[in-house]
């Protein structure tokens, strides 16, 4: 189970005071359930009864992550039996402070609970129908690192050592040069020993050194989203072995990288510099390939490794990343009535 998982995120996630439905419901707020959303990302909807302006009670639903659930368990709890008005002053910061603090790349839980929260405050003072809120794009679909990159550049223009990949070279000067463009170490942002990324550099741009990527980056000023262990544990045990019983140095090197940056926010191609998933893909069928072949269902890379997460856990914590594949998504998200005035 993720260290992430605190105690008393714990407790919030197997709390279900509040969980379900709510018959005749004064209003019902909605994330995830639009048109062209359902089944395609994570859905969250609360229910309030309302009496003399006060909020006796308050029931959620929601397909997500451990994370997912305690936030909306917490937010609930936070909403139940208060005025109605002041519902709307719950804050994702509230939530945090009521998790005892979230990753940081999971402050989108909070949001999300709020975001639906607040819809059924709306659905209850205007006697609507649900409502849905309206959030901002959960990730960002442009790369992060281009051609005219110039650390990318600066590789990729240098000349060839005999043997190297392209498709190797390409890869690893994309994360090099995402990694410079942030306020952090290099090497620890990349999950890697100094000398791992001595290593990769000599490798693959023997006629750039590490003084010359330090040219183009800022001295750090912060410290990197912190790696899951267990998630690194995972991807260790994909590693190939070479005719001596030794893991490839890029398998090696690729796996840290990846757990490293599956700590950051947004889809993990982009936090590893990449131009596009299939780039992602590639490497990992290169590297990895016994990871990519248990991924044949072709599922996003990052929730792939946090369901492998949760299936060695028992799943206690965590729903399926991928709503669409669960048979009892439509039946645990079929349309609620609201109270008849």
């Amino acid at each position: 189970m993720s260290a992430s998982y605190t105690d008393t995120i714990r407790h919030w996630a197997v709390d279900t005071r509040r969980a379900g439905t709510l018959e005749h419901a004064d209003g019902i707020g909605e994330v995830g359930l639009g048109y062209g959303e359902v089944g395609k990302r994570l859905a969250v909807r609360f229910a309030l009864r309302v009496s003399n302006g006060l909020v006796p009670i308050v029931r959620f639903q929601v397909f997500g992550c451990g994370f997912t659930i305690a936030a909306c368990a917490a937010a609930a709890d936070l909403a139940e039996g208060r005025p109605l008005a002041e519902i709307v002053n719950i804050d994702s910061r509230a939530i945090e402070v009521a998790l005892g603090g979230l990753p940081p790349e999971r402050n989108y839980c909070a949001a999300l609970a709020v975001e639906a929260l607040r819809a059924a405050v709306n659905s209850a003072c205007n006697g609507q129908r649900p409502v849905a809120a309206t959030i901002a794009a959960e990730e960002e679909h442009t790369p992060r690192v281009t051609l005219d990159d110039r650390v990318y550049r600066l590789l990729l223009d240098s000349s060839s050592p005999p043997g190297a990949s392209p498709d190797d070279r390409h890869l690893f000067a994309c994360v090099l040069a995402v990694a410079t463009s942030e306020p952090y170490d290099t090497a620890t942002a990349l999950g890697l020993p100094l000398v791992d990324l001595k290593n990769i550099v000599h490798r693959y741009f023997p006629a750039v050194s590490l003084t010359d990527l330090e040219a183009f980056s800022a001295p750090p000023s912060e410290r990197p989203p912190l790696t899951n262990g267990d998630i690194l544990n995972l991807l260790t045990t994909y590693l190939p072995c070479d005719a001596k019983g030794c893991n490839p140095a890029p398998s090696l090197w690729l796996a840290r990288i990846l757990a490293a940056r599956a700590a950051h926010s947004g889809h993990l191609w982009r936090a590893m510099g990449l131009f596009a998933r299939t780039e992602l893909t590639a490497a990992i069928r290169r590297h990895l390939p016994a990871l990519s072949s248990d991924n044949d269902q072709g599922m996003r890379w990052k929730r792939f490794l946090y369901k492998k997460l949760c299936e060695q856990s028992g799943g206690i914590l965590c729903k399926t990343p991928d709503c669409g594949v669960c048979s009892d998504y439509a039946l645990c998200f079929a349309e609620q009535e609201l109270a008849v005035p």
